[in-house]
């Protein structure tokens, strides 16, 4: 019986392979212990208008490294209506959040949106809708009532889970890891439905920003 030896180049072939696997396990578990290494650090972000005066209930969120993340499967957030009103008039979710509509009144609503960041039809109707509806696409969406026409809201829909509205004081506070990340910010006296954003550049010791904005007059 004739025995079939590898030849040299077929043994440096795969030595090569293996070398390289390798290579990057190890750039990966290094990139991994990085992550790790670099705790987060206090950042604090003040808005103020154009005037200089502090901006309550401004949007802002924060991507890591740019990098977009939806939410996690079954979340779900809820804008009620209560005195014919949206309560809250901003709420900000993750996109693929499921969002309910509860009706509190004792009159019927008939809730709609005609954005493009979502597009959606509730009519008439008491108590909570059976199916809420899924935002799986970043943006505004302006909501609005059939029936009620002074009702009017905005669900802001942004790619990550680190997001906040600025205090009467106009201040956001996160805990954020140094790096090169997203800055998203969005306000109803923007005049847009569209999230305006800037690089973050944060180091280890963590940071205070400020924003202004050119808001239009109430």
């Amino acid at each position: 019986m004739q025995l079939s030896i590898p030849s040299t180049r077929a043994r440096l072939s795969r030595e090569r392979c293996r070398r390289a696997r390798l290579a990057r396990t190890f750039a990966a578990c290094a990139a991994a212990l990085a992550s790790h290494s670099a705790p987060a650090a206090p950042w604090a972000l003040q808005v103020r208008s154009s005037t200089g005066q502090p901006v309550s209930d401004a949007v802002v969120a924060v991507e890591l490294n740019g990098e977009p993340r939806g939410a996690a499967p079954q979340t779900i957030a809820q804008m009620a209506q209560r005195q014919r009103q949206f309560q809250p008039f901003v709420l900000v979710i993750q996109t693929g959040t499921a969002v309910s509509f509860p009706n509190f009144d004792t009159v019927r609503h008939h809730v709609y949106s005609f954005s493009p960041t979502k597009t959606f039809d509730i009519k008439l109707y008491s108590g909570t809708p059976a199916r809420p509806e899924v935002f799986d696409k970043p943006g505004v969406a302006t909501l609005g009532c059939n029936i009620h026409d002074r009702m009017s809201a905005h669900i802001v829909v942004v790619d990550t889970p680190l997001f906040a509205k600025s205090d009467a004081a106009g201040w956001v506070r996160m805990d954020l890891p140094p790096g090169q990340h997203r800055l998203l910010y969005w306000h109803p006296r923007l005049g847009s439905l569209t999230l305006r954003s800037q690089p973050l550049r944060l180091g280890p010791d963590g940071a205070t920003t400020e924003l202004l904005l050119e808001l239009a007059a109430d």
